[in-house]
């Protein structure tokens, strides 16, 4: 197993295009082409091939089936992660063990290893939670070239224990989002929490574009060190590049053990 002490990631803002998933894999594929060679881990938005769907049929007809077999998405990541040996974080529409449609946040890595989680806190204030089954599995913590990671999923940020990094089980939390410019200060804000509290690197993936909940800016996209700070910095075609040192985070723990402290 690789073990690094940097870990450099790429947040890829893309403009998606309404329930159309050949073209969104499309424009992520060619995106993908053109970042930095040495990039680790590249992190998508939030339903980053098809959008947020709010009606339950179209919802059916563009969800990938449950399992991996046949699952189009997966296996477009898994020949990406693969080629460009960088692992990759997304979300997308996925039917649950039920058959009823769901929003699945996937962690693959490029030998194939991959780890799968179902939002949790679906956003009441849309149909998310009329036509999506909501997971309720905790965050899964995944090993990748020596970093603990983990994942959350949008409106899961703005609640701070199921996002609670307790004994310190990750270093990095991604958080694939939906997150309209019209919220910015909470986004921002809950993102710096979440570093803060939990002694923890955090990386927003916010979309770029418009649908019908508001328009989102490719700025928002970010990444936040341990001590709540930005880290991430714009880069061509749009991406947000942000590297992560290992020793530092250990070396900022060890001096302030607030994680001992914890409730």
């Amino acid at each position: 197993m690789t073990i690094n002490n940097r870990l450099k990631l790429a947040l890829l803002p893309l403009d998606i295009s309404q329930a159309s998933k050949d073209a969104n894999l499309q424009a992520a594929a060619e995106l993908i082409k053109k970042i930095d060679k040495d990039t680790d881990l590249i992190v998508l938005p939030e339903l980053f091939s098809t959008g947020f769907i709010a009606g339950y049929d179209e919802a059916m007809l563009l969800a990938e089936p449950c399992g991996n077999e046949n699952d189009k998405t997966f296996e477009y990541l898994a020949g990406i992660a693969s080629e460009s040996n960088m692992a990759i974080c997304s979300s997308y529409l996925k039917l649950d063990s039920d058959g009823r449609p769901a929003n699945h946040a996937l962690f693959i890595e490029p030998s194939g290893e991959f780890a799968i989680y179902r939002k949790h806190h679906l956003f009441g204030l849309s149909k998310e939670s009329e036509v999506y089954s909501a997971g309720q599995t905790t965050p899964p913590v995944v090993r990748f070239r020596g970093w603990n990671i983990s994942m959350v999923i949008c409106y899961d940020l703005r609640f701070p224990t199921w996002c609670r990094n307790r004994n310190l089980r990750y270093d990095l939390l991604l958080i694939p989002a939906n997150w309209p410019d019209a919220r910015r200060y909470a986004w921002e804000h809950l993102l710096i929490a979440r570093a803060i509290e939990n002694q923890a690197a955090v990386a927003g993936a916010d979309r770029g574009g418009s649908d019908d909940y508001g328009t989102y800016t490719p700025d928002m996209s970010a990444v936040y060190d341990a001590t709540g700070k930005r880290v991430s910095t714009a880069g061509d075609n749009g991406v947000v590049y942000a590297t992560l040192q290992k020793d530092q985070l250990e070396k900022f723990r060890s001096r302030f053990p607030f994680y001992k402290d914890a409730d």
